[in-house]
């Protein structure tokens, strides 16, 4: 039986997340695995840190703390960010805290080592004689050779953007102790991308169905590979196995090379927990598997790449990626996010003002799935207030308060004299209809949100057409009708909601005093004639309230307005522009 094991990027645990970031690789994963859940299906969603690497440690010694205590805020900071938002994980770990990881990872190097898809390199590298310690390009400062800056990192020139070499510097100085660091050599592993590629990448990519934009992006890595680097000189990071041929000693693993490795360890610490720790080769080496990895554009080359070319090479069994759904960038009003220009939206301030599933919602419809697209205030607004306040919240009070008025708080029964006619109104006359889970199955997720507000639509046609509010007055059996009629629609929309937003697809499943998980009832079949109620007819509704409160143009002017401000602010600060 196919299973489904979805993955999504692995936050960076050096700082905050955005909404770029969620929407990028996050939500849509969220909500590709609550409808194939709600569908039948068996899923497991893994995700937690990406915890190694230069940033972390650059960024642990200027905070004064211990690299440990560095990731752990910020894993719990990220997972903050996701619980705001209803992202829902089957596991949640960090690369330095996974019991299993720092085993797999070794084991991921053995193998691949063994079978002889590794190359040793000797390299020149500066080293710090004060620190006696070889430094990574981030730990070196020094003059850019391109346009004179004093302080141009290792990596990149702040000034001119250009990627440096470290070793090019003229003046290169440790940016710890401020030293002039000396050359030395020393060697690295690489990954034999161009051996793998020939043996097997470049035909399976060749025939592997992609995205438009992911494919596109692959075939062009393909032509450029290169033997790629997966050691480093430095000690935080997983040590290299100690069965290695060679001088390893202060060498770890590349961050790039052990994070994609969490996906796995992380199934393993879900199957220990689970009291089933072979389980995660059920999941890993079972042809059954549909791995699925969710990320943004940057991540392409890891993941279509890198990644799949690790698993090869292990030769043990694991399968490879089936899909892909990368998305494009997204951006903030015409600007790339950038917490350190001020350029984005304090999330703890969102959430204490905003509805997070409203927010869940308008970040579906505006996914940068096919290009750059971004979060606007006043698209947020109109999203908000004309689909979300008006197309279901509207619909929802405004029957369920009437029934509850009139009916004595329970939803009428439809006459049998009336159900098919009352079926052909709703299905022929009041618009187009349709099952967003196939837009979710297609990884189409802007149609699919799309298709949940015309599904709703169609319910609003229906009830201004017939008005039960007026026949009440001149033929309260078939107001009755039409009530239950609708009651029942709005059942199935509270299902087709679900994996969009969770909790308000909860409370309206309460609003029709249906009982237990709106999840328990499965995804709704196609409702066809005749056949499609659920039996709703005699239940008593729970207490009726507004879902989506509406936005004002003086509220979105304020955010607009604050957002620049922050931007001014972080340009006139001593460290900014």
């Amino acid at each position: 039986m196919t299973r489904y094991l979805v993955t999504s990027a692995l936050p960076y645990a050096n700082g905050p997340i955005h909404f770029g970031h969620v929407v990028g690789a996050y939500l849509p994963a969220d909500v590709y695995v609550r409808t194939l859940r709600m569908q039948g299906e068996e899923v497991l969603y893994v995700c937690g840190t990406d915890e190694h690497g230069v940033a972390i440690t650059i960024g642990a010694e200027k905070d004064g703390v211990p690299y440990p205590e560095y990731v752990a805020r910020w894993r719990d900071v990220i997972k903050h960010t996701f619980d705001r938002v209803s992202i829902a994980f089957d596991v949640w770990s960090g690369t330095s805290v996974c019991p299993q990881h720092a085993a797999l990872s070794q084991d991921f190097f053995a193998r691949i080592d063994r079978n002889g898809y590794l190359l040793q390199r000797e390299t020149e590298q500066l080293y710090c004689t004060t620190d006696a310690k070889f430094l990574a390009d981030r730990y070196v400062t020094g003059t850019c050779p391109s346009c004179g800056f004093e302080a141009a990192r290792g990596d990149e020139c702040p000034r001119c953007a250009k990627w440096l070499n470290p070793l090019d510097f003229a003046d290169p100085r440790c940016k710890v102790c401020g030293s002039r660091p000396e050359r030395r050599r020393t060697t690295h592993w690489y990954l034999d991308l161009p051996k793998v590629r020939d043996e097997f990448l470049g035909t399976w990519i060749a025939s592997h169905a992609w995205k438009p934009n992911v494919g596109t992006f692959v075939e062009n890595q393909m032509k450029e590979i290169e033997p790629r680097p997966i050691t480093r000189d430095m000690s935080w990071g997983v040590p290299l196995p100690a069965s290695t041929s060679g001088d390893i000693s202060g060498k770890v693993l590349y961050v790039w090379f052990d994070a994609p490795i969490g996906y796995a360890s992380f199934t393993q610490e879900w199957a220990a927990r689970e009291g089933r720790p072979g389980d995660w080769q059920r999941w890993w080496k079972d042809t059954d598997t549909r791995l699925v990895h969710f990320i943004g554009k940057d991540n392409i080359p890891f993941h279509c790449v890198v990644f799949p070319a690790m698993l090869f090479a292990t030769q043990d069994g694991y399968v490879l990626p089936w899909h892909v759904p990368a998305n494009e960038f997204y951006n903030l009003q015409g600007r790339k996010f950038s917490t350190s220009q001020g350029w984005t939206i304090p999330l703890d301030e969102f959430f204490a003002r905003y509805d997070a599933q409203a927010a869940r919602f308008y970040l579906l419809t505006s996914a940068p799935e096919t290009k750059d697209s971004e979060w606007n205030w006043k698209d947020f607004q109109s999203c908000n207030n004309a689909q979300l306040a008006d197309a279901i919240g509207n619909l929802v009070t405004r029957v369920l308060k009437f029934v509850d008025k009139h009916y004595a708080g329970h939803i009428p029964v439809c006459a049998r004299e009336h159900e098919a006619e009352l079926d052909r109104v709703l299905f022929h006359e009041c618009g187009a209809f349709g099952d967003p889970a196939e837009h979710v199955r297609a990884f189409k997720f802007r149609r699919a949100a799309e298709q949940l507000i015309e599904n709703a639509r169609v319910a609003n046609v229906f009830v201004d057409r017939l008005a039960p509010w007026t026949l009440q007055k001149t033929d309260p059996a078939r107001a009755a009708s039409v009530l239950s009629t609708c009651a029942e629609w709005i059942g199935y929309l509270a299902r087709w909601m679900a994996p969009f937003m969770p909790e308000k697809s909860q409370a309206i499943w309460e609003m029709l005093g249906a009982t237990g998980a709106v999840t328990s009832r499965g995804w709704p079949a196609r409702p066809a004639p005749g056949s499609w109620r659920i039996g709703l007819a005699g239940s008593k509704l729970g207490a009726v309230a507004g879902l989506f409160p509406k936005l004002d143009d003086k509220q979105v002017a304020a955010e607009i307005a604050a957002l620049e401000g922050r931007a001014e602010a972080a340009q006139n600060s001593p460290s900014g522009g």
